[in-house]
This record gives structure tokens, sequence and C-alpha cells, in this order.
């Protein structure tokens, strides 16, 4: 029996008894809810109209319905593309606050909202004409579900940033080939949280893992056609439902229950979880593409639209639509479902996919709109980690230091000047030595840290570590778009022999970069994060755009973890040092000035016969840095950095009583043993960076 409801909380929620339906829609002249006995059926079982509103939230209570009902909406209104309106109510609707998906989407011509042949629009005026076939057969749906889970004692880690080394991966990617993982599992939540994925997680000293999207999405129609998927998830159904597709158990509730899950375990074993939310935009795509859900619940609110054109969508995220986060109900939907992952799921933190469209007011980005200063004012979201992707494919999307205090950013600057400088580009010794402090430059502004910066070499996006080193082009002709995506600007100097070579010396040297970009990346100050893989040699095979590639050129290859274990005793070795050395894990940016800690600098740049840089200009491709201890009787560190192909002899500091150890050497495998120094001078070679340090207190 259908009962008036509550407007509040919207979605479905069950309350022990019955359920209440709750759905805004400003636009909407009425709304009907559509309940499915199976996920098969090709119709609704029944239709029951919301006819109670309450500021523009149609909602009502049903007293015999229960935890794992299938459903969805249609939704009335005027269908007027002109005035933004695109209300059609054969189509059945996925509710955005929906917690899991009880059907995943089929793409046919019928969950369009216009007339559309093949996915594309026929020649009768699409997509400005109606189209009235019914979807119902085609269109996700939603199901309810209950909260109950036993957390027992979990609790957030709360690891400071300071203290954090994250770790960015793909859920089913990192699990798929992984040994010792059950196969029934594989490629599952459950699977990241199972003993041999935790145990290499912990054994590389990272702190947090960032998981690529993990929100329900779809896969585009054009990659159907092609044989692929959307792998890398960035093309989200729902903000609250989390990718059934990674759970194990295939139930309609079993993602949620898994996901929860997977979090307690990680926690249990010391690890944040960060999840990489993509609010930005929807996997509607622009006014040609689909109606499953928010198009068809009100298009003129919950995207921004041309005011020129009302027809048209806005593209700050070049995939043909903008969430409208000015709207009030949207923003809502947004910090809703944020709050809902932090207090329902557990996770630690975010980072928020094309985060500029996401502080656009009017067409430019505002540091103080109005999804900012929300999340800022949040008692929930302002103590979660937020990490800000800042930029994106608008007019001024690069906004790299331009999102306020609480905030960290993916430091786009670190990763291209590092590139550069071991590439061998001229005059970039001036930019390696920001990034390897921090970066003041971009983010020593309005009471900011140096935590602001999250630094990295590679991502997800791009090629892997190994690629970069190994391929002067991409190849990416298995997405099939003839190799035309991906940018093709982001190579390493492979020294004119392109992929898998046998030529040792050639080899030694690609090795080696891959050392430099390692100990420059988790030597520096700021937030390192590290990608899956990198550790042991990745490889895409040239692909720098593999988010289409839901296989074995995108799934962690185990193989080489056995085949590299240098390289990985390099990143432990290297994660070690780090938690070990305060002077690198600081909060302050240096001040470049004597601290209270002892006599010397904070930090302190010299060239290599000693002498301490004054004129930049003058720096071309091999320097040091002196960082003086952060706090009483810690160590001094000694920063040899040689850009050049030549080799460089540095002079080392003297102080009566001082013994310099030499810590790494990335000329020498796994960086060399630890040894103690004699004599006042060190050969750093070509394309190498060299670390020692000193216990002695020094005046």
């Amino acid at each position: 029996m259908l009962g008036a409801g509550k407007p509040y909380p919207l979605g479905a929620t069950w309350d022990g008894s019955g359920v209440n339906f709750a759905l805004f829609s400003e636009h909407a002249t009425r709304v009907e809810l559509c309940l499915f006995d199976r996920p098969e059926h090709h119709s609704e079982a029944s239709r029951v109209e919301l006819a109670e509103t309450t500021d523009q939230v149609w909602h009502g209570y049903l007293d015999n319905v229960r935890p794992g009902q299938i459903y969805g909406y249609r939704v009335y209104g005027p269908y007027d593309p002109d005035a933004g309106l695109r209300f059609n109510p054969n189509k059945v609707l996925f509710d955005p606050y929906s917690r899991a998906v009880g059907r995943s989407m089929r793409w046919r011509d019928e969950v369009f909202g216009f007339p559309a042949v093949d996915g594309q629009p026929t020649s009768e005026g699409a997509p400005s004409h109606f189209d009235e076939r019914d979807s119902a057969r085609y269109a996700p749906l939603g199901v309810v579900t209950e909260d109950q889970f036993d957390w027992e004692d979990d609790a957030h880690p709360d690891i400071p940033l300071t203290e954090s080394v994250i770790y960015e991966l793909h859920v089913k990617g990192f699990t798929k080939l992984q040994p010792g993982i059950p196969e029934a599992i594989r490629g599952t939540y459950a699977g990241l949280a199972s003993p041999p994925a935790i145990e290499h997680l912990k054994s590389l000293g990272v702190t947090a893992v960032d998981l690529l999207p993990v929100h329900a999405h779809v896969d585009e129609f054009h990659l159907g056609s092609l044989g692929l998927r959307n792998y890398w998830g960035y093309n989200t159904l729902g903000f609250f439902a989390p990718e059934p597709g990674y759970s194990s158990d295939r139930s309609p509730e079993g993602a949620v229950r898994e996901f929860k899950q997977m979090v307690k375990d990680l926690h249990a074993a010391g690890l944040e979880v960060l999840l990489d939310v993509v609010y930005n935009h929807t996997c509607e795509g622009s006014e040609r593409g689909p109606t499953v859900s928010f198009r068809g619940i009100d298009n003129l609110s919950y995207y921004r639209l041309d005011r020129e054109d009302m027809r048209t969508t806005v593209d700050y995220s070049g995939t043909g639509n903008t969430v409208d986060t000015r709207h009030p109900r949207i923003l809502q939907l947004v910090t809703d479902s944020l709050r809902y992952w932090v207090e329902e799921m557990h996770v630690d933190g975010f980072r928020f996919d094309l985060a500029t469209a996401l502080g656009r007011e009017s067409d430019e980005f505002d540091r103080h709109s109005g999804f900012l200063d929300a999340v800022r004012q949040d008692p929930v979201l302002s103590r979660v980690k937020l990490i800000a992707e800042p930029w994106d494919v608008g007019p001024g999307g690069y906004q790299v230091g331009g999102f306020p205090a609480g905030w960290s950013e993916w430091n786009g600057k670190f990763r291209d000047d590092v590139r550069r400088f071991w590439r061998g580009d001229q005059r970039m010794a001036p930019r390696l030595a920001s990034r390897l402090a921090g970066s003041s430059d971009l983010f020593g502004h309005s009471g900011r840290s140096v935590t602001a910066s999250v630094n990295f070499i590679t991502a997800h996006d791009g090629f892997t570590l190994n690629d970069l080193v190994s391929y002067q082009d991409k190849h990416n002709d298995a997405n099939g778009e003839g190799n035309r995506d991906g940018d093709n600007n982001n190579h390493s100097d492979n020294h004119g022999v392109e992929g898998p070579t046998e030529d040792a010396e050639i080899v030694e040297i690609r090795e080696r970069q891959k050392r430099n970009f390692l100990a420059t990346l988790m030597l520096s100050a700021g937030v390192p994060m590290l990608t899956a893989g990198d550790e042991f040699s990745r490889t895409q095979h040239g692909n720098n755009n593999a988010y289409s590639q839901d296989n074995e050129i995108s799934w962690l290859d185990w193989g080489l973890a056995e085949g590299e274990p240098e390289l990985r005793k390099f990143v432990q070795r290297l994660t070690q040092f780090r938690g070990a050395q305060s002077a690198i894990r600081r909060k302050r940016f240096f001040a470049g000035r004597r601290g209270e800690a002892g006599d010397l600098k904070d930090i302190a740049w010299y060239a290599p016969d000693g002498q301490e840089i004054t004129d930049w200009s003058r720096v071309w491709a091999a320097l040091a840095v002196m960082i003086g201890p952060a706090s009483e009787g810690g160590d001094v560190l000694l920063y040899m950095i040689n850009g050049g192909e030549s080799d460089e002899r540095f002079r080392l500091p003297q102080w009566v009583g001082a013994e310099w150890e030499r810590v790494f050497d990335t000329s020498l495998l796994a960086g060399g043993d630890e040894v103690t120094l004699s004599g006042g001078d060190y050969f750093a070679i070509g394309r190498s960076f060299v670390v020692l340090r000193t216990g002695c207190e020094l005046s």
C-alpha cells in the first residue's frame, strides 16, 4: 500500500518495515515508480505513481517492499529540447541515489530518447524528435539495499599526508592475474583484500590505495561495436552504487557487502582506501547520448546547457556533458554521495577527476565556488583526504596550484618537469629544484602546505614507467582509433631504440632511468604517488591510453614481478628511507635559512664544485642539494643529481668528525649497498641520482 512517505533521504530507504522512495525533479509533471520482479524481465510488474511532492522531491512509501526489490522510474514532463527539457516516460530511468545496480544497462536504440538507429540519430531531425519506443527491457535498474554490516572495531587509519605514500591501482587489473589469489575472486574487491594482494602492498611500504573508479559505470556504445569496454570506468551511471563487475558475489546487493568487507580488511592491514571519483560528467554523454537516468529525470537541472542553444550540453569534460554543481540539488547529490562513501562505506578520501569542472561557477574556475566551499565546511568531508585533478578541457582549465587550503592536487608540473630533466632538456635544473623542494612556487600561498602537492611520474593515463623509457611513440592501435588517441609527447629519452631490446648498454640506461624517476619521486617533498606495476616494470607495450583494454594489455603481469626483483627491492628501500627521514616528510615549505636544529640551512643548493648556487642561469644538468635535519639529531642529507650524459665529479662538504654514508646510487643495481665514503669527491656517472647522509651534529 502506498503512503505519502518523506522527501528525505533521497533514494530508496528501507526502515525495517517498508521502503521510502524519493526522487528530485524540478520540472517533472508526474513520476511513476516501476517495480520489477526479476532483472531479466522485459517490463515492470507494477507501476506506482508518486503523487506527493515536497520542495520538488517526489516521494512515496511502500510497506510491502523489501531489500532486493529492483526498481526504476518513468518521469513525465515536456519534451522541449529548445528549452532544455527532455522528459520521455517511455524510458525507464536509473535512480541517481540507488545504492546498488539491480540490472546493468544493455545498449539498444530503445534507450535513446529520440529516434536512433545503431546509436545514431535518424534523419528525421533527432535528437529534437521524440521517440516512443519503450526501454524497460534494456534500461539499467536500481535495487533496494539495507545498510547493515558488521564493521566490528573498524576505524580510519587516519595516516597524515606527511606519512602517506599513495598507490594507484585498478581493482580488476591489479588482481586478475595475481598468483596466490583464488581464481574465483581474482579481479574483484575480495581479491584486492586477499592476503597475497595485501602482502604485496605492505611489502612496498605504501600507506593508501587509490582505486580507479568503482562507481557503477557504463561502457560507451562505440566501444561495444569494437568489441572493447570502458576498462578504467570514467563513465559513471550511479554515484552511490559500487561497480557490480568487480564483485565475486553476483547478487544485486553483493557488491555493497563485498566492497565493505574489502575496506574493512584493508583497514585492518593499516591501509587507507581512496576513491577516484567522477562527478564532472555522467555516462549519458552529449545531447546525442542515451536517456537512462539524469537526462530523463530533469535534463535542465542536472546538466550544464549552452545558454545560446539549450538543446546542447556544455562539455568541460571531453565526454559530452558536464554535471551542473551550481544547482543546489545537484550539489546536494554530489555531497550526499561523498558522505555516503565515507560514513557507510568507510573510505578515507577521494581523488576528483577533472576537478576544475566542479569549481566552475560561470564559465571560469572559482576557488571559492559553491562546490569547493561546500566540501570545505562539511564536518565529514573536510576531515578526509581531498585530492584534485586540477584541470579539465574547458577554457582556463589548467589550475595546478589554484585550489584552496584543505585540498591536495595532482602536481602535473612535477611530472612534466622531472621527465624533461631526466630526458636531458636544457635549463631544467631550476625547475627540478623547485619540484624536489615541494613546489612552493605553485602551492606556497593561502595557508597551503607541502602536502598540497601529490607528486607523480606516471598514472593510469599515459605510459607506464617501463614504457616511458622504452618507447618514442605511442602504440594505441588496439584502441580502434587509428592510433590517433592519447598524448604522444610524454616519452623519455630511449636512445634511439624503441621497445624491447637485447642491447645491454641500452637496457642498463633504461633501468637506471627507472631508478632515477623513482628516486626523484620518493625523495621529493610532497606526497608521492606510485602507479601499480611500475615497481616491477609493468608494460602496456607502448599503449599510452589503455582505457578500453580490459585484457592482458592493462592487467598487471605478475610474472614480471618475479623477473624484476631488484627494481621492486629498490622501491622498498626508497619507501623505508623516506619513512625514516622527517626532513623529507615535511609539512612546511623549506625556508632556505638556518633552523632551530642546528646552524645548517634547512635546504641549500650547490654546484658540483661545492660552491653554493647563487646564479641559476649557470646551472645546467648537474647539481647537489643539502637538506638539513628537521629535528634535533636527525640526518643531514645530500643529493647529487647528474642529469647529463657525462660523468660528474662532486665535491663533498667537509666537517670535522663527519662521515658520509652512501644510501643510494641509481647507477648501481637496486641502488647499491650502503657504504661509508672516504675522500672528498664522488664521481656520479651520467644520468644518475646519488643520496648520501651523515648523522653527525654539525656546526
